[in-house]
């Protein structure tokens, strides 16, 4: 049996991915946020936590990246993917809808529904939609967009399903461990990086692509992200198709320890495709 943190509370989207990788004897433990749910992994509350990364339609979860890049070491062990579909729920009765409650992605992947059917209502952000569910199932809010599983675990009213912008969209989710032993390349692996590159330049960035692009290695996301010491001070969160054991990978990695100031590995693990 093992034990796992996860974005909750019950009925979110990352529970929903993490069921798909766990076993039923296996632990799944519901946190706050996602510092929170990652901080369980350093403190020994769990040995692994899922946390959403990135969305196709809304992009990156900055608070997962920032983490990673900065709080205490971490790695990627693995990834899962989850098209994601939108509820809108109230609790029975409700006959007006002034405050809306859902987490910030949500509400920018169903941004024209609101904007149609309530232009005047003030959207309020959770740490989750599952959150925002709960949340409304204590009275706190008029109304919420959350999974529509969400809805039968806090007893709700679906007014509309699927009212997303984008039918398509799909969030990936990273499982998360202490350093340790490397997972063993598939032949379909993912490495992900934090690269720090010191003092900003002219051609910096570019500098780091030509390593990669040298040895033939495809970098399937970058995200430039502040690393908080000042203003325009920035690091770069990469991921590489292969793995740290591959020859080209592991040299052009090589090449950027010695170019940069900082190289935070944050993993070798198999890629899933979207589905």
């Amino acid at each position: 049996m093992s034990t796992y943190a996860y974005l909750g509370p019950a009925a979110t989207f990352t529970e929903a991915a993490l069921k798909k990788i766990t076993k039923t004897s296996d632990q799944l433990i519901p946190y706050a946020n996602v510092t929170a749910a990652l901080n369980a992994v350093r403190i020994n509350e769990a040995e692994f936590a899922l946390v959403p990364i990135e969305n196709s339609v809304e992009g990156v979860v900055a608070r997962t990246l920032d983490e990673l890049a900065t709080g205490e070491p971490l790695v990627i062990a693995g990834e899962v993917t989850l098209p994601v579909s939108f509820a809108f729920m109230v609790k029975a009765g409700t006959s007006e809808i002034n405050r809306i409650a859902t987490h910030p992605h949500a509400e920018a992947q169903c941004r024209t529904y609101i904007a149609i059917n309530y232009p005047h209502a003030e959207v309020v952000a959770t740490n989750s939609t599952a959150a925002a569910a709960e949340a409304l199932n204590r009275g706190e809010f008029d109304a919420a967009i959350a999974a529509s599983v969400a809805a039968d675990r806090y007893g709700l009213k679906i007014l509309a399903e699927n009212i997303g912008d984008n039918n398509g969209a799909v969030t990936r989710f990273v499982l998360v461990s202490k350093p340790g032993e490397l997972t063993k390349p598939t032949g379909h692996d993912r490495t992900s990086m934090a690269i720090f590159i010191g003092t900003d330049h002219a051609g910096a960035l570019l500098e780091i692509l030509t390593e990669f692009a040298t040895r033939n290695v495809n970098l399937t996301f970058i995200q430039s992200r502040p690393t908080g010491k000042e203003l325009g001070d920035y690091h770069f969160i990469v991921d590489a198709e292969g793995h740290i054991s591959d020859t080209n990978v592991s040299q052009a990695v090589a090449r950027l320890r010695e170019i940069c100031e900082e190289i935070r590995f944050l993993g070798s693990y198999p890629r899933e495709e979207s589905k």
